[in-house]
């Protein structure tokens, strides 16, 4: 399947689940492909064929933009370098979760969340350990008992109880012992942060040259700017009245490649409920690329607060876009 059959599958699955997704970011370099938005749950989605291309800086971007943005980076994908995904289990790439389209399926139209993630050493799952411990001592078996039942240390089983997880295999066992399962769902949509190693949101990278001053200028009228490198904006910026709340930011000459990206970044602020601003090195004659508002270096240059910010980009945003 080439991978533009792959997008528009995922796409399509996404949409019959009842998510609104975005435009496809098909301007490069993009960390992620789609946004979709059900209710409260905002997706990142990167689509890949070969999960293993996604590099440690992409997965680095798409932890930071889902911590600006409050979404869940995914990745979806079919295999690989070295075999094919496998159905209801949880991968992770540079900390970012990936599942195949099955897995999708299940979990965003059936609503069935996988039970098991892969981490080094094989598949795992996460023990529900007060269940466990409730049903054992209900039976009257000791600790050590049930470590004899399961081949592992009574210490291991301890540690069960307490919430360590499990190899797959144990829980089989457990399941057949105790004739119930003790799995609790991996929570892709809170980023399965509860069977993968805590890792803090990576620090912002370093500002391109060619985007202080406008950066400059935003953090100056009184917002928190976040540079991005791979994203389809130059910044994901939050103001601190949150009237507008997060803004997304692109700037560069107004070429037909950038009123492109100004026009995926107004499908991507419909989805993920920001503002976008293009900034321009020249007044253009239109106020906007459809919900993306276009203001000059000069104009923002003379902003005083960033009230003033506000009321160019909803103005603007408002005024009728031409085609």
């Amino acid at each position: 399947m080439s991978r533009s059959a792959l997008v528009g599958n995922i796409t399509a699955m996404l949409q019959d689940a009842g998510f609104v997704v975005s435009d496809r970011c098909s301007i490069r370099p993009k960390s992620f492909d789609l946004a979709a938005r059900r209710g409260d749950d905002l997706l990142l989605v990167k689509i890949l064929a070969n999960v293993d291309g996604l590099d440690a800086e992409t997965g680095l971007e798409m932890r930071r933009l889902g911590s600006y943005l409050s979404a869940t980076p995914l990745v979806i994908g079919l295999r690989t370098r070295d075999e094919e995904l496998k159905p209801e289990v949880v991968y992770f790439r540079h900390g970012v979760p990936a599942i195949n389209p099955d897995t999708a399926f299940d979990l965003f139209v059936e609503n069935v969340p996988p039970l098991i993630y892969a981490a080094p050493g094989g598949l795992y799952v996460n023990i529900d350990g007060d269940l466990l411990s409730d049903e054992r001592e209900e039976r009257g078996w000791s600790l050590g008992r049930l470590a004899t039942e399961l081949g592992v240390s009574r210490r291991t089983v301890s540690k069960y109880e307490d919430g360590m997880n499990a190899s797959i295999e144990v829980a089989i066992k457990l399941e057949e012992l105790f004739d119930q399962p003790f799995s609790d769902p991996v929570e892709v949509l809170d980023g399965a942060e509860a069977v993968r190693d805590a890792e803090p949101t990576p620090e912002d990278p370093a500002v391109d040259p060619d985007e202080d001053h406008v950066l400059a200028v935003l953090a100056r009228v009184g917002f928190t700017v976040h540079p991005t490198n791979r994203a389809p904006f130059t910044a994901v910026s939050e103001d601190g009245d949150h009237e507008i709340e997060n803004l997304l930011t692109g700037h560069s000459a107004f070429t037909r490649s950038a009123e492109k990206r100004a026009r995926i970044m107004s499908s991507l602020g419909e989805v993920t409920r920001t503002r976008s601003v293009y900034v321009t090195e020249e007044r253009e004659k239109r106020d906007a690329v459809e919900g993306t508002a276009l203001v000059s270096q000069e104009e923002l240059s003379a902003l005083r607060d960033a009230d003033d910010l506000r009321d160019l980009i909803l103005e603007r945003a408002r005024a009728p876009a031409e085609s």
